[in-house]
């Protein structure tokens, strides 16, 4: 590998998030007496933005969610954050040593995605270079966010590794021409996530951070 730029995925890779988020969004969902567990959510919605789980849930329940869903969700989400996320166990020691230029593209909404950052004490290892999926036409598995990410940091795609711990994060770094590696870190990652990653197209896994280091430095 060779990179002049890692693009980090927030949810599932910087912060401990996935299985919290789940959990939240499965108790909105009930409320509406719609019946789909944390588990279920995260098989279906892992890595993609809320607008495009919501428009999936719609489809395939033939209803319409209230019109201030997406926001009631952020709210109970970010309520809970505060009481219950942490950073992914040994991050702060690999952004503190990574010699490469980094930035975060994530399809968490902009203010979701400082505040985690800002709760987890991650945000200034990043700012003012935080991408959200709110910002292009197309979120993951489609290349446009890490395209927008790497455009705006003026590093070639080809120069940029994606450091990811879902599918379309996978897929999405593939179809932008930038190498991934899949990590799979996080509560949330089963037995089996490593290899959906690598036929996703992820040229490396890593199971923790200093796995993760170690192929960051050699890249």
């Amino acid at each position: 590998m060779h990179s002049e730029l890692v693009i980090f995925d927030c949810d599932g890779v910087l912060i401990d998030s996935e299985a919290i988020a789940c959990r939240a969004d499965s108790a909105c969902l009930a409320e509406l007496g719609i019946t789909m567990t944390p588990e279920e959510v995260m098989e279906r919605y892992l890595g993609i933005s809320a607008a495009a789980m919501c428009r999936d849930i719609e489809q395939r329940y033939g209803l319409a969610l209230p019109q201030d869903f997406i926001f009631t969700l952020h709210n109970r989400v970010a309520a809970v954050f505060d009481t219950e996320l942490s950073a992914m166990a040994g991050v702060e020691q690999l952004l503190q040593r990574l010699q490469h230029r980094r930035c975060v593209a994530s399809s968490s909404a902009p203010e979701r995605l400082r505040h985690s950052l800002s709760v987890t004490g991650l945000l200034d290892f990043f700012e003012p270079h935080i991408f959200s999926a709110a910002q292009v036409a197309r979120g993951k598995p489609a290349p446009d966010l890490f395209l927008f990410a790497a455009d705006a940091m003026q590093v070639p795609a080809g120069s940029c590794i994606v450091v990811e711990d879902s599918v379309p994060g996978v897929q999405a770094a593939a179809a932008a021409g930038m190498q991934a590696i899949g990590f799979t870190g996080g509560a949330h990652c089963r037995a089996g996530h490593a290899e959906r990653l690598r036929a996703a197209g992820a040229a490396a896994i890593a199971a923790d951070m200093p796995g993760l280091s170690a192929l960051l430095s050699s890249a």
